[in-house]
């Protein structure tokens, strides 16, 4: 590398999994409370991937810590993908899954980081819902599965 050079440092953004959990029209939001993160707002049951996971193992895991669902991997399945951009110009990535079975209710399991679940209509979600959830949710609701969400603006 010669004088004047620049150093090009890889792109990464973290990837989270969310659980849209859809039974008669209606999907499963959680409020969020302590997590510094859009906390008041309501968001799908989800979480980021662990080191040495898949994004499928990752939605297992993250079901049945915040909401006790035991999931199947074959009964997951990917229905919408977004690459985001925060307000602050990064990126993240979510893998929004549906269920076609669950054994178990979903219960609040995190109460330290969740204070209510609650089932919305899919067609009218709460005004305080995450902008990143939302885009999932209406990806999911006009039968596409991709969506960049803010990066339509970003300087190219």
């Amino acid at each position: 590398m010669g004088t004047g050079s620049l150093l090009l440092v890889p792109y990464t953004a973290p990837v989270d999994v969310l659980l849209l959990l859809a039974r008669g029209g209606e999907v499963l939001l959680a409020r969020r409370q302590n997590t510094g993160y859009s906390d008041g707002m309501w968001n799908l049951p989800s979480g980021k991937l662990e080191d040495g996971e898949d994004v499928v193992a990752a939605m297992i895991r993250e079901s049945d810590e915040e909401i006790g669902l035991r999931l199947e991997r074959e009964d997951l399945r990917v229905v919408s993908t977004v690459h985001w951009r925060t307000p602050e110009g990064g990126g993240r990535v979510g893998f929004f899954f549906t269920a076609d079975r669950w054994d178990g209710e979903p219960e609040n399991r995190e109460p330290h980081k969740c204070s209510d679940l609650r089932w919305f209509p899919l067609d009218r979600l709460p005004a305080e819902t995450v902008p990143y959830t939302a885009a999932g949710i209406d990806l999911y609701r006009r039968g596409e599965n991709f969506g960049v969400p803010g990066w339509e603006t970003a300087i190219r």
